[in-house]
């Protein structure tokens, strides 16, 4: 099949309709005097876009989420989300991780249920939108099943419907789907897209694998060694809806050189 592009028109219109949600200004990160973990990464992030970390082990990408999330604070620069300093974690901002961390003896419906047991209320209009959740992630028939009768990606789209039952519009994903066989991933990441695509959320995904990063993405933020710096931002040029034929493309190809030369430089 041949590549869907987006005219320069047209992605010069999306990108200047759509203000920045989240803004980091030398963001930097020391563990210790000799360990940096990142290093004056600046960047922005507009509403609505799915924004792809990609670069070695220990370059930063998801202590970068981490500091987004509000869990760790930054040693020097800004980062703010809808203009606001980062101080905490915040309700507007959820982060799903790499393994699903469900509790064994909950069904489906009540793991996706724990952010609003935690936030103190459980209401018909709670349980309904779970149950709705488990159906948007392809769960239909699992809503009352235990994680030891799910699937890996199984038990990974119930950890994504609990995300999204937080109410959050900005979701980091840690590599969510880096456990899964290919087979499974690829079919996660169309779920997740069209998931992602239908709520109007915006993602920051971090992953190791870069073919990944540009079929999710609409821009991929490329790290260098530790300490992790933002070597460059890629755009990627695809309209949407995606389907996973793209990765064939001389197109699609191309950026994937463009993101492996990148790294190789470093």
């Amino acid at each position: 099949m041949a590549a869907v592009l987006k005219s320069e028109a047209r992605a010069a219109v999306d990108a200047a309709a759509r203000p920045n949600v989240l803004e980091g200004e030398r963001v930097t990160k020391r563990f210790s005097e000799t360990v940096v973990a990142l290093e004056d990464a600046t960047f922005s992030v507009p509403e609505g876009s799915f924004v792809s970390l990609v670069g070695p082990s220990g370059c930063g990408k998801s202590t970068l989420l981490r500091m987004v999330a509000g869990l760790i604070p930054m040693t020097s620069g800004t980062l703010a989300v809808r203009g606001e300093e980062v101080k905490a974690p915040r309700t507007d901002v959820g982060m799903m991780f790499q393994k699903a961390t469900l509790l064994d003896w909950r069904t489906a419906v009540e793991n996706v249920l724990l952010p609003t047991e935690l936030a103190g209320r459980t209401t018909d209009a709670d349980r309904k939108r779970a149950i709705e959740l488990l159906h948007l992630v392809g769960l239909e028939d699992f809503e009352f099943a235990f994680p030891r009768q799910l699937s890996g990606g199984m038990q990974q789209r119930v950890s994504l419907a609990r995300l999204l039952q937080t109410g959050a519009d900005i979701l980091l994903l840690d590599e969510p789907f880096g456990a899964l066989d290919e087979f499974t991933r690829e079919r996660m990441n169309i779920e997740l897209l069209r998931i992602v695509d239908g709520i109007g959320a915006t993602v920051l995904f971090v992953t190791h694998n870069i073919a990944e990063a540009i079929f999710l993405a609409d821009q991929v933020m490329v790290m260098t060694p530790r300490p992790g710096r933002l070597a460059k931002v890629v755009d990627v040029p695809f309209a949407r809806p995606r389907e996973i034929d793209l990765i064939t493309t001389a197109e699609f190809n191309e950026i994937v050189a463009e993101v492996r030369g990148i790294l190789g430089g470093h």
